[in-house]
C-alpha cells in the first residue's frame, strides 16, 4: 500500500512535465507565453486529459507549442505520430498543417484517442487524421515495402514505448525525407539519464531509463542526422535528417 501511495505521490509530483527546477517559472512561461495563444479546442483537450487517470502521459502545453511552430517552419504536409494518447500533440500538429496536410497516426488504444476526438472535430481538423490503432512496429514494416513511402514524411513525432525508440528511429528514418524533422519525446527522462542507476526513482522511470540512454547515444552518434537536444517538457530530441 505504502509503495502504492509513494507512485501516486511521483506521478502528481511530475504532472506538470516539465525539467525547470522552479513551478513559479514554468508557470510564468505557461501563462505569458503558452496559454494566451492555445487554440480553444487544444484548451478544451488538455483539460479533459488532465482528469484522465493517466495524464502524465500528454504532451505538455509548451511542448504543444514548440511541435505546432516546427510544423509551421519546414512548411510540413505529410508528417506522422507513434503514441497519440488523446491526441494533444496531434491537434498541435493538425493544427498547424495546410488544410489538404495530412498525419499518419499510429496508436494501440483508439479509445483514447477517440476521448480528445470530439475536440479535433470541433476544430475542424479531423479529415487530416489517419488514425490506425495497433502496434507501430508492423505498421512502419508494411509502410517501408511501398518504396513511394520512403522520404515521403516532413515530420514525425514519436512519444511511445521507449523500449522501442531505436526500432522505431531505424524505420523512420527511412520514411521522413531528406531536411525533414523526427522528434523523440522524453529523452531526458525525468532527469533519470543524468544520474546514477541506483538514485531513488520511480519504478516506470527505472524500467525504461537504460533504453532511453542507449537511444540518446545512438541518435548522438547517427551521420544521417543532424541533432538538438532541447530541456522542453520532459526532453525532446529533434532530428534533421542529412542524408
Amino acid at each position: 500500500m505504502a509503495e502504492q501511495e509513494n507512485q501516486e505521490i511521483g506521478h502528481k509530483e511530475l504532472a506538470h512535465k516539465t525539467l525547470l527546477q522552479s513551478d513559479a517559472l514554468y508557470q510564468y512561461i505557461l501563462e505569458t507565453s503558452v496559454f494566451p495563444r492555445e487554440h480553444e479546442c487544444m484548451k478544451e483537450l488538455r483539460q479533459m486529459t488532465e482528469k484522465h487517470p493517466w495524464g502524465l502521459m500528454a504532451t505538455p502545453p509548451d511542448e504543444g507549442q514548440l511541435i505546432n511552430m516546427l510544423v509551421k517552419l519546414i512548411n510540413a504536409k505529410k508528417t506522422m505520430e507513434i503514441g497519440v494518447y488523446t491526441g494533444y500533440s496531434l491537434l498541435s500538429t493538425a493544427l498547424a498543417l495546410p488544410h489538404d496536410g495530412k498525419i499518419f497516426a499510429i496508436d494501440i488504444n483508439r479509445e483514447y484517442y477517440e476521448l480528445g476526438l470530439p475536440m479535433i472535430e470541433k476544430a475542424g481538423v479531423a479529415h487530416k487524421i489517419d488514425f490506425k490503432e495497433g502496434y507501430a512496429l508492423p505498421l512502419l514494416d508494411e509502410l517501408l515495402l511501398d518504396e513511394n513511402n520512403k522520404g515521403a514524411f516532413d515530420f514525425v513525432f514519436v512519444d511511445a514505448d521507449k523500449d522501442n525508440y531505436l526500432n522505431y528511429h531505424k524505420r523512420v528514418i527511412e520514411l521522413v525525407r531528406v531536411g525533414g524533422l523526427i522528434g523523440y519525446d522524453n529523452t531526458l527522462w525525468s532527469g533519470a539519464v543524468a544520474g546514477p542507476p541506483d538514485a531513488p526513482m520511480l519504478d516506470y522511470v527505472k524500467q525504461f531509463r537504460s533504453y532511453v540512454i542507449e537511444v540518446n547515444k545512438y541518435l548522438a552518434h547517427d551521420s544521417r542526422i543532424e541533432i538538438c537536444q532541447i530541456p522542453v517538457g520532459d526532453g525532446i530530441t529533434l532530428c534533421r535528417r542529412i542524408i
